[in-house]
């Protein structure tokens, strides 16, 4: 973990993420209803992690699916309730898009029902040319994404 302040943490190490916390929170928010905690463990175990740990609790995640050169896609972004509305979401997205591994990365992409105005200050954007993207759902998936 690298500390950030007195008692604030930033950590991209896949062991210091609290998969309690991750898996709680996401089960309650509208993207994750349907995930079991051993999907989440998987999820975890394949990603890039980034966490901000205060006073030693997980308080904010997220993970990337990359290549690490061409392309990448940020989930899971989140800030525990407690702790929202001081500035963690912005701070851990910083972290995130100058990662050193992924700070050239050429295309990122996400999917947000609510959070537009948070990701448009690090520059992402709706997608220009939609009809250009293509994607497979699964049934489960059409539940929570259509």
């Amino acid at each position: 973990m690298k500390k950030l302040e007195d008692n604030l943490y930033y950590s991209t190490q896949q062991e210091d993420m609290d998969l309690d916390v991750i898996f709680n929170f996401v089960k309650n928010s509208y993207w994750g209803t349907l995930r079991t905690y051993e999907e989440q463990k998987i999820a975890l175990e394949n990603s890039l992690n980034f966490g901000l740990f205060k006073d030693g609790n997980q308080i904010a995640y997220s993970r990337v699916m990359t290549d690490m050169v061409f392309f990448a896609y940020l989930l899971d972004v989140f800030v525990v309730e407690s702790e929202q509305g001081k500035g963690y979401s912005k701070l851990l997205m910083d972290k995130i898009l100058n990662d050193e591994r992924m700070k050239d990365i050429d295309r990122w992409m996400l999917a947000t029902k609510d959070a537009h105005s948070l990701y448009e200050k690090f520059g992402f954007e709706l997608v220009k040319n939609p009809g250009k993207l293509m994607d497979k759902m699964s049934d489960r998936a059409k539940i929570i994404y259509e």
